[in-house]
């Protein structure tokens, strides 16, 4: 079978877990990079290289990567705010080709907002390559393997799953763009519950059902700033990340919650809560998932991994993310997660858009799927600022911009 070599466009923390799953993706190979600067873009090339992913090199501009024949598919990891752009690079180097791209995939979020994510399908359609919405928790193990044996299992016997709960937290984004809510479209709700509300309906989707086989109905939502609008964690921001991140001034919420009414296709209503954080102090990143049904749960953490060291005071050593993602501490009882890129679902979504994009199949998320994650999510934030439940097929969301997104947001009122 062809070998899809893959473009990257973006050369960050993201990209690198991608590459790094690749290692468990068969007929794929990384045959290119393009970033912000051609010394980061060549970064990442060096670890394509050093795991004997192929002969990527690094490419100048993104429309020279998308309009190279060496080049099949475009994987999209750009930051939110150059999302348009980045697509408009794409669409003019595919017009250059030969033989078309046989697909673009974009990360979570899609959009920033509604309107972007509309006008991202627009640009798709009209130039006719397939397109995939990159959400990896819809495909990490824990989350594939406990649907499959509660819907096998114990739905048949005692009726469908009703409730699904899914949560993402840690102590904060890695780059400064991610805490600037104009340019990441919001704060941590845009950023996570992407991952969060898609995953819970995932887990409340009949196996093989459509993803329209759920109707969302009515959400609501809050959002707060619980820890970073501290004084003390202001100018922690400040001497992280530069002085143009100032929550003082222009903050975003590091907490948000979501509650999704759904109706499936016989008429149940079932829902979604979700919750998310920036907040979170624990020994890393931690994903939880619970799916409740009339005689049945489950329930998955990310931090229970059965695998864990002790480190005693007198052994100290630099700081780093060598255990876990986020991690917050070098002493004491330490999860570790074996193989991070695999654990949150990296290696299974990448193997799924590569065999998709192959065989000229369409993927089970595309553009449009994840232009639906976004109207969730702006159906959440304008919830939040109203203080009441909201529509998610409200007309007047086409072109809401949430307040965190417009920076006059203010902590503790609507």
């Amino acid at each position: 079978m062809k070998s899809l070599s893959i473009g990257f466009v973006g050369a960050g923390f993201n990209t690198n877990f991608h590459i790094q799953s690749l290692v468990e993706v068969r007929d794929c190979h990384v045959g290119g990079v393009a970033s912000r600067t051609l010394a980061s873009a060549e970064k990442s090339v060096e670890l394509v290289q050093e795991l004997g992913l192929g002969d990527a090199r690094a490419f100048a501009t993104i429309e020279d990567m998308a309009a190279d024949a060496s080049i099949d598919a475009i994987w999209i990891n750009a930051p939110n705010d150059s999302r348009i752009a980045v697509m408009q690079a794409i669409v003019d180097g595919n017009a250059r080709r030969e033989s078309p791209l046989l697909g673009i995939a974009c990360e979570k979020p899609l959009a920033r907002n509604l309107a972007e994510a509309e006008e991202l399908c627009r640009m798709a359609d009209e130039c006719g390559v397939p397109t995939g919405y990159l959400e990896n928790q819809v495909f990490s193990p824990t989350v594939v393997k406990g649907k499959e044996v509660i819907w096998r299992r114990a739905a048949p016997v005692t009726g469908r799953p009703y409730l699904a709960r899914a949560a993402e937290e840690h102590c904060g984004p890695h780059s400064p763009w991610f805490w600037m809510g104009e340019l990441q479209g919001g704060g941590v709700m845009n950023d996570m519950m992407c991952h969060s509300i898609e995953t819970a309906r995932f887990l409340l989707t009949e196996p093989d059902a459509d993803r329209d086989s759920l109707t969302p109905i009515s959400v609501s939502a809050s959002i707060a700033s619980l820890k970073w609008t501290r004084p003390e964690y202001v100018q922690q921001l400040k001497d992280d990340h530069g002085p143009e991140v100032d929550y003082d001034k222009k903050p975003s919420e590091d907490y948000a919650h979501a509650v999704v009414t759904w109706r499936d296709a016989k008429g149940h209503t079932v829902i979604t809560e979700t919750t998310t954080s920036w907040s979170y102090m624990g020994a890393g990143l931690r994903l939880s998932f619970e799916l409740l049904g009339p005689e049945y749960s489950m329930r998955a953490n990310s931090l229970e991994t059965g695998l864990e060291a002790f480190f005693s005071r007198r052994v100290s050593g630099a700081e780093g993310e060598d255990l876990v993602e986020k991690q917050n501490a070098e002493q004491g009882v330490m999860p570790i997660v074996a193989a991070e890129a695999s654990a949150y679902g990296y290696a299974g979504e990448n193997r799924h858009m590569v065999q998709a994009f192959l065989n000229g199949t369409k993927p089970d998320l595309t553009f449009v799927d994840g232009r639906e994650v976004v109207r969730l999510l702006m159906a959440a934030y304008r919830a939040a600022e109203l203080g009441r439940e909201v529509d998610p097929l409200d007309p007047e969301l086409a072109d809401f911009q949430p307040a965190v997104a417009r920076g006059c947001w203010k902590p503790n009122t609507k």
